[in-house]
Order: structure tokens, then C-alpha cells, then sequence
């Protein structure tokens, strides 16, 4: 798609050019070419740091021109001022075009006042057409959601096989590679989300970025989780650990988009007061276990305290449309 917007801009560009009569008409498909981005809105930047950039580029190489003529040593000169400028004025990008822009001043010999209109025009039309094309970019929103519901399923899927292995039934190594699933899904949907968020130029709002972000933080608290599940085998403690075998369970059962968590932080609650009324450890294993159990019950908190945030920042988009 991209491949045939930047050929078909840039022979657009160079067919307006040639229709204005303009110098160097060819300039302004390779501007077109240079111009044609991901986003909407790197394309907006692109074309204003690309005028910016020439401005500065034409005052540079007007300083040069006139000090030292119009010949390689003073092009060199342009390029050692205007260089370290552009970069610390963050218009990389424009080095390049407005330093071929630069050239039509050399070859020229002048750098009269037809000459730089035309330098603009040239910039204006290629940067203009690319600008026009980006505005039809792809709505990603099903691609997200289906991002969406892959990782949910994936961490559902994660809290079961925790809740398994602590009641002795399920294999480690099988919620670790759920972990490996979820966090490369995690990381392609992130990607997704913000060329999504590139794409929305008059909103803010971030639901799907700010949605993934949550799940992220979710994802490294399951790591830890997971790794004192594989440490507990506190058998003097079996009331706690069923409590959070069957709570681990309850958010599987349970876990979705549109779930706000306040019932899960019920259970926890449950779960919490099963913990602190459970007989106080005899031995040094068995305050070991009771602290992996604290922490892992802590964890799981944190996990909770995540998507009730969350849900109550997009109260109002949970469950509905999505910001386009």
C-alpha cells in the first residue's frame, strides 16, 4: 500500500510542478517520495520541519553564496553551518531536501528572489501532495481489538494454569510459555496502538495504548507471581492456599475488558482475612512459605488495583465504541 502511495505521489508531484512551469520539476517527486510516512501526524511534522529547515537552509547558503561565491568550498561551508543546526533545531529530516533545494542556488549562480519561490513551491508541492496521501490511512481498530482479545485470552489462560499448579494439578513450564505468548503479543500490540495514536490527530485520548500499557504491567506482575507459585508448597497452610487457588480462578473465570475488578477485590479481601486468622508458623520453612503467601497475595492486590484504575479513567469507553 505504502509502495504504490509514495509512486503515485511522486509522479503526481512532478506533474504539478511541470504544470506550474517551476525549475527542476523532478525535485519535487523526490520530496514526495522523502515525505510519505506511517502517520498522519509524522507527516504533519514532516512538512513543517521540512519548511523550517529550507528557511533556514536559503539564509545559511545566503550568507555563503555571498562571502565566498558560488562554488564547492562555499556549499561546504553551507553544509558545516547548517548541519549541526538543523540537528539541534530537530529537522534532521529536512538536511537532506534542503540541501539538494540548496543546489539549484549553486548551479544556478543566484539566489534571487524567482529562484528561492521556486525552491519553496518545489518544497511545498511534494511535502503538500504526501501530506494529502497520508490522510487516508487504515483504521487498525479490528486489528486492535483482536490484539485485545488474543492477549486477554493468553492471561486468562495464565491465571487457570497458576490456579492449577497450585492445587497440584497443572505444569509450570506451560504458564511459562504463556508469559513468552503474552509479552511478544503484548509488544506487537503496543507498536499497533501508538501508529493508531499517530493516526487520531485532533484526540488525546489513548484507550488502546493506555489499555495495552495496563496489561503490560499486569504481565510483570504475573511474573513474579508465577515464580512463588512455583515456590509454595506450604501444606500447614492449605486453607490460604486454596483461598488463593480459588481466587486465582475467579479472576480467570472472570476476566475480560469490561470487567471493573471490584468483585475480585471482594475476594480478596476474603482472602486476606483467611491469611491473617491462619495459625502463626512453627518453623522457619513455615514462615518462609507464609511470606512467599504474603507476597504473592500483595501481588495479586497490585494486579486488581491496576484494571479498577483503569476502568475507572475509561468508565465511560468500556464496553462502548472506541475513540476512533
Amino acid at each position: 500500500m505504502r509502495t504504490i502511495k509514495t509512486a503515485v505521489c511522486a509522479a503526481v508531484a512532478i506533474l504539478i510542478a511541470q504544470y506550474f512551469h517551476l525549475e527542476n520539476p523532478t525535485a519535487a517527486g523526490i520530496i514526495a517520495l522523502l515525505s510519505v510516512t506511517n502517520t498522519k501526524r509524522s507527516s504533519f511534522e514532516t512538512a513543517f520541519f521540512r519548511i523550517a529547515s529550507l528557511i533556514l537552509a536559503t539564509l545559511i547558503a545566503y550568507g555563503c553564496f555571498n562571502l565566498l561565491g558560488y562554488h564547492a568550498i562555499a556549499f561546504g561551508c553551507y553544509l558545516l553551518l547548517f548541519i549541526p543546526l538543523a540537528v539541534r533545531g530537530k529537522m534532521t529530516d529536512g538536511i537532506p531536501v534542503s540541501s539538494v533545494l540548496v543546489t539549484h542556488y549553486l548551479v544556478a549562480g543566484d539566489l534571487s528572489f524567482a529562484l528561492v519561490k521556486n525552491a519553496f513551491l518545489l518544497l511545498f508541492i511534494g511535502a503538500g501532495v504526501a501530506l494529502i496521501a497520508n490522510l487516508f490511512m487504515p483504521d487498525f481498530t479490528k486489528k486492535l481489538q483482536k490484539k485485545q482479545s488474543l492477549v486477554d485470552e493468553t492471561i486468562k489462560q495464565l491465571l487457570l494454569g497458576m490456579s492449577l499448579y497450585l492445587g497440584g494439578k497443572g505444569d509450570g513450564r506451560q504458564c511459562d510459555r504463556l508469559l513468552d505468548n503474552v509479552v511478544l503479543s503484548l509488544k506487537n500490540a503496543e507498536i499497533a496502538a501508538r501508529q493508531q495514536d499517530e493516526n487520531r490527530l485532533f484526540s488525546e485520548e489513548s484507550y488502546y495504548l493506555d489499555y495495552f500499557t495496563m496489561r503490560r504491567l499486569q504481565v510483570d506482575i504475573l511474573k513474579k507471581m508465577n515464580q512463588l507459585v512455583k515456590e509454595t508448597h506450604d501444606k500447614e497452610n492449605r486453607v490460604v492456599v486454596t483461598d488463593i487457588e480459588e481466587l486465582l480462578q475467579l479472576s480467570s473465570l472472570s476476566f475480560s475488558e469490561h470487567n471493573d475488578g471490584l468483585a475480585l477485590q471482594d475476594a480478596f479481601a476474603k482472602v486476606m482475612k483467611d491469611y491473617r486468622l491462619a495459625a502463626l508458623p512453627q518453623t522457619r520453612e513455615e514462615f518462609e512459605q507464609r511470606a512467599k503467601l504474603y507476597q504473592l497475595i500483595s501481588e495479586f492486590d497490585h494486579f486488581i488495583t491496576l484494571k479498577i484504575e483503569f476502568h475507572k479513567k475509561y468508565q465511560a469507553n468500556v464496553g462502548k465504541k472506541k475513540p476512533e
